[in-house]
C-alpha cells in the first residue's frame, strides 16, 4: 500500500493511509487475528455472517417492492462539514 507525501505534509498522508486501511480491512483482520479462532468458531461466525447478509437482502428486496415501508435514515448534523 502507497500513500504519497505532498509538501511534507506527513499529517495528511498518515490520514490518507489510515482510511486506506480501513477500507481494505485491515484493522478487522488484525483484531480477529490477535487470538487463536477455533475452525468451529469460524465457521459459526461465517455462517452467522451469511444469516445476517441475507436477511439485510430480503429486506432490501422486500423495500423495493414496496412490500414493506422504507427505514428513514437518521438525520446527519453539519458538524463535520463546517471544517
Amino acid at each position: 500500500m502507497q500513500v504519497t507525501v505532498r509538501d511534507n505534509n506527513v499529517d495528511q498522508a498518515l490520514r490518507a493511509l489510515k482510511k486506506k486501511l480501513q477500507r481494505e480491512g485491515v484493522y478487522r483482520e488484525m483484531k480477529m487475528r490477535r487470538f487463536y479462532e477455533k475452525p468451529s468458531e469460524k465457521r459459526a461466525r461465517d455462517a452467522a455472517a451469511a444469516v445476517r447478509r441475507a436477511r439485510k437482502m430480503d429486506r432490501k428486496r422486500m423495500e423495493r417492492d414496496g412490500l414493506i415501508p422504507r427505514t428513514p435514515r437518521p438525520e446527519r448534523s453539519d458538524s463535520r462539514r463546517g471544517r
